[in-house]
């Protein structure tokens, strides 16, 4: 599909249905990074991710401990929030959204949320760019909420060696895991093994941005 950009308008692929994947992976595709809006609306957003990207000095237990402390405040606004790995060492913190508010209102929100996270606790938290401002903190990253900017898709494998998958979790499970678990070779048969989808409801959860 077509859609206007800054100075131009791009051509974007829509991959909706598991033929449209599967053509994908025939492209050579491994890695599958998606905009916060479908292309049905792609004008307003339905999520909000806020990306936490850990520093060098900073393990495991620290990210799970500042993703539960990121969903403790947006529960504050009451806005739910689901928790999946990246492919990496960082955690995505996903808000489900109805489609109301456009990108701008929903970048300023996020910048507005992880600023004030950062101001709270700036020994573990930083919104500043450079890798050298995450040392030891957590960098904050709301960016993956302006226009245009994606972040890797749920499933999506990652162009690494293992071929690490970015998996959705569970809050509970959160604290048993760990990311290296999330493999191609091993997320089909966690799969098959689940009960239950974590993720269950996302689709009608979707909240509204506090004013």
């Amino acid at each position: 599909m077509n859609i206007r950009e800054k100075h131009k308008v791009g051509e974007y692929l829509v991959a909706n249905d598991a033929a449209g994947v599967v053509a994908l992976a025939q492209l050579d595709v491994l890695e599958i990074h998606t905009w916060n809006s479908s292309a049905d609306d792609v004008e307003r957003p339905d999520r909000l991710v806020i990306d936490l990207d850990p520093g060098d000095g900073v393990g495991w237990r620290d990210v799970v401990a500042a993703a539960r402390r990121v969903r403790a405040a947006l529960d504050a606004l009451e806005l739910p929030s689901r928790v999946k790995t990246t492919g990496g060492v960082g955690l995505h913190v996903v808000v489900p959204l109805r489609p109301v508010a456009d990108w701008a209102r929903c970048l300023e929100v996020a910048r507005q949320f992880c600023a004030a996270l950062a101001r709270a606790e700036p020994a573990r938290f930083t919104t500043l760019v450079g890798k050298q401002h995450r040392r030891g903190r957590i960098y904050l990253d709301y960016l993956r909420n302006n226009r245009t900017n994606t972040s890797v898709c749920a499933f999506s494998t990652r162009a690494r060696p293992g071929a690490p998958v970015s998996m959705p979790l569970g809050w509970s499970e959160l604290g048993r895991v760990a990311p290296e678990a999330f493999t191609l070779r091993t997320v089909p048969r966690l799969l098959a093994r689940r009960r239950r989808d974590p993720w269950a409801g996302y689709f009608e959860s979707g909240a509204i941005l506090p004013a």
